[in-house]
């Protein structure tokens, strides 16, 4: 690197002051470190021309960077070592012009009053992502700022030494993003806060009160900009949010062990980050045995698919089966509102039946049919409570009457009789009420049973009465194969959303899984009930979906077109990302020949200008580890690290592993669960592939070439589309890959 840069000098001096600033704090005791805050709370309210907004100025006065002073000695270790990525020379209309430095957290000075370090996240910090250099506006909350950006400058740290210094404008190339691009794939999702590109910055930063659909192209960094959209939510929105109302829904444990070093240093904990299969049996602690959810699509890799069961499997993912667990709701609804009658106490009427029903069926139509049942108990309790009151009172009244008349009776026995007989039914009717209008409740819920949700469910799926009230439209054979299909028991994914619907609609979804905010990865890959299911559950608009259709190798059962999703989520905005930061323009030239013959119509992925290797094909006949460790050895003379190899099926991988190992090839069989290996050949069936990147790909197709079809075509999209710099095509003929 070149230190050529005048104020090279200047700049290592200031790195040492925020160094020796950051040291300073980490040996100050937490008593100080209170008192800082206090003085920092104070000394806050002059900072007005970083923002006039107190709920900002509330959230930098939180200081993170105290709590992790105290809190997360290693956390400020980190930032330690590279406290600031850039710097904006700014001044904002009317005031002083000012030098800011930008990193992943705010650190201010308590005796200057001045920030040391502003937060990526800060209104102010959108000028570095956003502004051209010259006059410019930015938004602090729905207000415009004027200034003038004098210049942008970015830094490389590394261990706390400054190694290179740029100013950039729009005439140099933005070279850290090159730089960054350059990089190895296991370094480059957490390093990208600083080079976050305008069109990604303008998806992190969109409105936060409302849903957003992103259609990325592979390599756009679609995750990264949920990951960081996370991050600036929990910022912006920090004090009336709870990081445990936010939900990461990714789609394996594979995926969220790959994002889980990102989130802690992007200041981000505590979040619920699951799989939709996972979260759906933890919201209902309920546990299911499932079907591998890959074994249709390995059917369709192998041209074994069964029609019936790709019909039922499309149907369950459909709004129409919503409507048909509707259907069964509304059944249920109208069994219990049968089960209304009149509410006594002894003899006298305390709530008419067909009130009740009309509460129950009508006006708590909102509520979970149990929650409804239970609203129910407690208003026939209270009036029970109110009313036996009134009764015992007036009937003490009576009795009191009726004794009085009884003394004026002339005739001595008779007397004696009369007021005997009336004080004898008075003290034993008195009590009775009494006692009754302690069970009366009780006993009338009795009625009402708690429901197994799972039966239901599967009472559905078995009762052909059932079925038929529910289809109307159906013939006779629809009913009889879907009957048929389910004879057997057991549950697919599809039959997790349809459970989870009807567990919402019974028994409503348990606060601590009633997540406010959700973030769903691989999109493309959930089914229009899917999402249906889970916003109206969480009865929330607010989810952050990011996917891409070229990508959708789950589309027999899921999404291929946003449309349907924009009806569902009327409140979202649409956006784009063309821009892939993955892979050289060398490789992409191969994937767009691939996604142009797609039945989608989604337009070219542009590679940023980063040119590489041109992907090379490799002829192999038969099987042969020795040429795979020879690919293997070139990839890792030209210094890249982690290296896969994908093939199109689980067995291929299987088979290929099993080879390469015998002839002593460090390789490791990518499945759902593992945990990756980092010295080995990482060998991946294509669908697994899915949302992970790597330095190099080599794909073999020696067995099982990749036919022309929707599925296989999408296979072979993903898995060249996962390589950053180097691609190797091997196997029986050039064909074998669509080329």
């Amino acid at each position: 690197m070149s230190n050529q840069h005048p104020e090279f000098e200047k700049e290592q001096q200031h790195l040492a002051y925020v160094k020796h600033f950051m040291q300073r704090l980490l040996t100050e005791s937490e008593e100080d470190l209170a008192n800082a805050q206090e003085v920092i709370r104070n000394s806050m309210a002059d900072l007005d021309y970083l923002d006039s907004s107190l709920g900002y100025l509330n959230i930098l006065t939180n200081t993170r960077f105290f709590d992790m002073a105290s809190n997360q000695q290693e956390g400020l270790e980190a930032i330690r070592s590279k406290p600031y990525f850039a710097r904006i020379h700014f001044e904002k209309e009317g005031e002083p012009d000012e030098k800011l430095y930008i990193g992943k957290t705010s650190l201010f000075d308590k005796e200057t009053q001045e920030p040391v370090i502003v937060d990526w996240r800060s209104p102010v910090s959108n000028v570095y992502y956003d502004g051209r250099l010259g006059d410019i506006t930015y938004m602090v909350n729905d207000e415009e700022n004027k200034g003038h950006l004098y210049s942008k400058r970015q830094y490389k740290i590394e261990d706390g030494k400054l190694l290179d210094v740029r100013d950039i404008d729009l005439t140099t190339n933005d070279e850290l993003l090159q730089d960054a691009l350059e990089g190895k794939a296991d370094v480059r999702l957490t390093e990208i806060v600083s080079t976050i590109q305008a069109e990604q910055n303008e998806i992190i930063r969109a409105h936060l009160r409302q849903p957003i659909i992103v259609q990325g192209a592979a390599g756009s960094g679609k995750t990264t900009i949920a990951l960081h959209r996370i991050s600036y939510f929990l910022y912006t929105m920090g004090e009336h949010f709870d990081a445990k109302e936010l939900m990461i829904l990714a789609p394996n444990k594979l995926f969220i062990d790959y994002i889980s070093d990102v989130l802690p240093e992007l200041g981000v904990g505590g979040i619920c980050q699951t799989t939709f299969e996972e979260y759906v049996q933890n919201a209902t602690k309920t546990k299911f045995k499932l079907t591998n959810p890959t074994l249709i699509l390995e059917s369709l890799i192998s041209n074994e698919a069964n029609e019936d069961l790709l019909w039922v499997t499309k149907l369950k993912g459909s709004l129409e089966y919503r409507d048909m667990m509707d259907h069964v709701v509304d059944n249920v609804v109208a069994e219990v509102g049968e089960l209304f009658e009149d509410v006594y106490l002894e003899k006298y009427r305390i709530l008419r039946g067909s009130r009740l029903k009309k509460l129950f069926v009508e006006e708590y139509a909102y509520m979970p049919v149990e929650k409804r049942i239970q609203k129910i108990r407690s208003i026939i309790q209270s009036h029970v409570k109110q009313k036996s009151k009134k009764i015992l009172y007036d009937l003490y009244k009576k009795y009191d009457e009726i004794l009085g008349r009884s003394l004026n009776i002339f005739d001595d026995d008779r007397r004696k009789k009369e007021v005997t007989h009336w004080i004898d039914e008075r003290d034993e009717r008195m009590p009775a009420i009494e006692a009754e209008a302690k069970t009366v409740t009780t006993k009338y819920m009795k009625r009402f049973s708690k429901y197994n949700v799972k039966k239901l469910y599967r009472q559905f799926l078995t009762d052909s009465d059932l079925l038929a009230s529910t289809t109307p439209d159906w013939t006779k054979k629809q009913r009889q194969t879907f009957l048929k299909f389910h004879e057997k028991e057991r549950w697919a994914v599809e039959d997790l959303t349809a459970f989870y619907y009807l567990f919402a609609k019974m028994k409503g979804i348990p606060d601590a899984w009633k997540m406010r905010v959700v973030f769903i990865d691989e999109v493309q890959d959930y089914s229009l009930f899917q999402l249906a299911a889970l916003k109206d559950a969480l009865e929330t608009d607010m989810f952050t979906m990011v996917g891409d259709l070229a990508q959708g190798i789950h589309s027999y059962r899921s999404l291929n077109d946003w449309q349907p999703v924009r009806e569902l989520f009327p409140r979202a905005s649409y956006k784009t990302l063309q821009k892939s930061y993955r892979t050289t323009i060398e490789i992409m030239a191969y994937a767009n020949a691939i996604l142009s013959g797609m039945d989608e119509d989604l337009p070219m992925v542009e590679p940023v200008v980063r040119h590489g290797l041109e992907p090379q094909f490799h002829e192999m006949k038969t099987f042969d580890s020795a040429l795979i460790a020879q690919i293997h050895g070139s990839i890792l003379s030209n210094g890249h690290r982690s290296i896969a190899l994908i093939c199109k099926t689980i067995d291929d991988a299987s088979r290929i592993t099993s080879l390469l190992v015998e002839n002593d090839i460090n390789a490791q069989n990518l499945n759902d669960a593992t945990e990756i290996d980092q010295n080995a050949i990482l060998v991946v069936p294509s669908h697994l592939s899915k949302g992970l990147e790597f330095d190099a790909v080599i794909i073999v197709a020696d067995e099982s070439p990749f036919e022309d079809s929707a599925l296989e075509r999408k296979l072979l999209y993903v898995a060249i589309t996962r390589a950053m710099h180097e691609l190797h095509f091997v196997g029986v003929k050039k064909e074998y890959f669509l080329l």
